[in-house]
């Protein structure tokens, strides 16, 4: 999972926005893919080439052979020799996503929890919640460690440079704009800059081919409200423009509920306030985070989640917390899964 970073115009009446669901429908059936609605209704998948399971990389034909040693920038200043890439440990789930994209899954010898997808599940898990056991990582003697700017805590990020290993920072991921700039510099990392070019030219292509299978554009977006839930900790927030989410909603013609009612940095405190000046028509979610509040219906309970337009009719798109704001090469699932939640009959 990706952790969050920390509400203008008049809503779409209700009554447009089922017209022009009802309208889009046949384009939709095109982005169903293996993607199921909230509600728990199956999605009619329709055939589809190059596009791998939710649960699974599709990684490169081929298996890569590194160019090394490499000396590569990290993000935090720093300039970092990599010798070897045998022995891999990516400590988000989104790393790993590339690592394994560029061929090298078999390299790769640890994951941290955000890692979900079915060819990492036999791997050791080397973070407790979302901080990074320094102990853990070493044990597996890795050759080359990847990281980004939220990885923690920072103790344990230069115990694991003080025992040696090169470990690369890499910057954030918040939009579709980061996609290919992260692939070429985990490829560069990792001695592979060809296969980088063809992973970002495959995703790419993927990302276009889901945008032009979109319904028409209509006069009015469909405004998404993007809530980070977790019902264990009563942790319920309201995502603003920095958020991560506000590049999906935008690239399957929504508009962001939070940045459109005047939030400012990644999240607020979820309050009916926010919720009615946001005034969503549809609310996008995490799994986990959905299942955390108890589905639809515990999620109508939290405060102005039922008066919204999206409350009322029950429009909750949900993705996985391992893929939603990955930004890589399975955003193109992402976005097809999105559009085709969103664009479909509220239950």
């Amino acid at each position: 999972m990706s952790r969050p970073r920390s509400p203008r115009s008049p809503r779409t009446p209700r009554s447009r926005l089922r017209a022009r669901a009802g309208a889009a429908l046949g384009a939709v059936a095109l982005l169903l893919g293996a993607s199921a609605c909230a509600t728990g209704t199956p999605a009619a998948a329709p055939k589809q080439t190059g596009t791998a399971s939710p649960d699974r990389i599709e990684a490169l034909p081929g298996t890569p052979t590194p160019r090394l040693p490499v000396t590569v920038p990290s993000a935090d200043g720093r300039q970092v020799t990599v010798s070897s890439v045998e022995r891999i440990i990516p400590l988000t789930g989104s790393l790993a996503e590339l690592v394994f994209s560029l061929g090298l899954g078999p390299n790769t010898v640890a994951r941290d929890v955000s890692t979900t997808f079915e060819q990492a599940a036999q791997l050791p898990v080397i973070t407790q919640a979302h901080e990074v056991s320094a102990e853990g990582v070493l044990s597996l003697r890795p050759t080359v460690v990847l990281a980004d700017r939220s990885t923690g805590p920072a103790e344990a990020v230069e115990q694991i440079r003080a025992a040696g290993v090169p470990l690369i920072v890499l910057d954030d991921a918040k939009k579709l704009d980061d996609i290919d700039a992260r692939i070429d510099r985990v490829a560069a990392a990792l001695g592979v800059p060809d296969a980088g070019a063809e992973l970002k030219s495959r995703t790419a292509q993927q990302i276009s081919e889901v945008r032009g299978q979109l319904p028409a554009a209509g006069g009015t977006r469909p405004k998404v409200a993007f809530l980070y839930l977790r019902g264990s900790a009563s942790v319920f927030l309201l995502g603003g423009p920095d958020s991560g989410a506000p590049s999906l909603i935008e690239a399957v013609g929504g508009e962001d509920a939070g940045t459109a009612a005047g939030l400012t940095g990644d999240f607020t405190p979820l309050t009916s306030e926010a919720l009615v000046k946001a005034a969503p028509d549809a609310i996008l979610v995490m799994g986990k985070g959905l299942d955390s509040v108890g589905g639809i219906d515990g999620l109508l309970k939290l405060p102005g989640v039922a008066q919204t337009p999206a409350g009322l009719d029950r429009r909750i798109v949900s993705v996985d917390d391992g893929r939603l704001l990955s930004y890589g090469p399975r955003t193109p699932q992402v976005l097809r899964e999105i559009a085709a939640q969103l664009y479909r009959e509220g239950k």
